[in-house]
């Protein structure tokens, strides 16, 4: 057997491993779905397997039984306030900051990239307790405004870096013809750079709405009222509560999903290449 003959075989080995280990991927991110929509569908009379689809017919009951009696409706709005307005608020303030961070090669930028990479290790419950009390002393425990600062504080480091990187990339002879033609640096940035962050804007929109629509362990602390609660919380009580209803409980599950997955189906096209391009550098 030749060289080529030994080569050509092993590059078919390697593709068939190649497809095997995709599809044992998809199939284990695609598995949990499946069953998860088999088991909201099924009326509660319904006894069959698990991987089984409805056999009895197809029923929305479970949906509504999450909303009324989990008061997920209510959920719903309090996790989209915090969600839209602390992922505005993390893309027009680690924009702002990585501006100058990114164009000014300076010492202090240095280190205070430096400090924003530190940040990025810290674990959020780790600094748990003084962050109760210090919210608890402004008396905004238990308010939109406290967790919206907390989640959008807690997001910042990894936007501010992936915007730093990105804007690393953009050419700087655009914001010079731009200087050249008498804009301003509020000018240029607004009409010359924002635009061109699109990409990395998308990335990191995709990655704090996810994160902060998924938020439970900050978010049970800073608001424990039930009419205060976001989402992942308000599901985690109602299937607690609704143990026995498993349908119920999967339809709370896939309500909670829908819209951060409608998101990600929008944006998707962004996110690899802001990704790629934050990761260049």
């Amino acid at each position: 057997m030749s060289s080529a003959d030994i080569n050509r075989r092993q590059g078919r080995a390697g593709q068939v491993v190649k497809v095997v280990f995709i599809v044992v991927a998809v199939l284990a991110q695609l598995t949990p779905f499946y069953l998860g929509v088999t088991t909201a569908l099924k009326p509660a009379t319904d006894g069959s397997s698990l991987w089984l689809p409805p056999l009895s017919g197809v029923t929305f009951d479970n949906f509504s039984t999450a909303v009324s009696v989990g008061k997920l409706d209510w959920a719903l709005q309090n996790t989209l306030l915090v969600t839209v307005a602390s992922t505005a608020l993390v893309c027009l303030v680690a924009s702002f900051a990585a501006y100058p961070l990114a164009r000014r090669n300076t010492t202090g930028n240095r280190l205070v990239i430096l400090a924003v990479l530190g940040m990025l290790m810290v674990p959020p419950l780790s600094i748990l307790v003084p962050l109760y009390s210090m919210l608890s002393s402004w008396g905004v425990l238990n308010t939109f405004g406290g967790l919206i600062l907390v989640v959008t504080s807690t997001h910042l480091p990894l936007a501010i870096f992936l915007f730093t990187q990105f804007t690393r990339s953009l050419p700087v002879s655009l914001e010079e013809a731009a200087a050249i033609d008498g804009a301003g640096l509020l000018t240029t940035f607004f009409r010359i750079v924002l635009p061109s962050l699109r990409p990395v804007m998308a990335t990191v929109v995709i990655l704090t709405s996810t994160s902060v629509w998924n938020e439970y362990a900050l978010s049970s602390y800073i608001n424990s009222k039930t009419e205060m609660r976001m989402l992942a919380p308000a599901v985690a009580s109602f299937f607690s509560a609704q143990g026995n209803n498993i349908g119920a409980a999967a339809g709370a599950a896939l309500i909670g999903l829908a819209p951060i997955l409608v998101v990600y189906l929008f944006l998707q096209k962004y996110f690899v290449k802001g990704a790629l391009a934050g990761a260049e550098k």
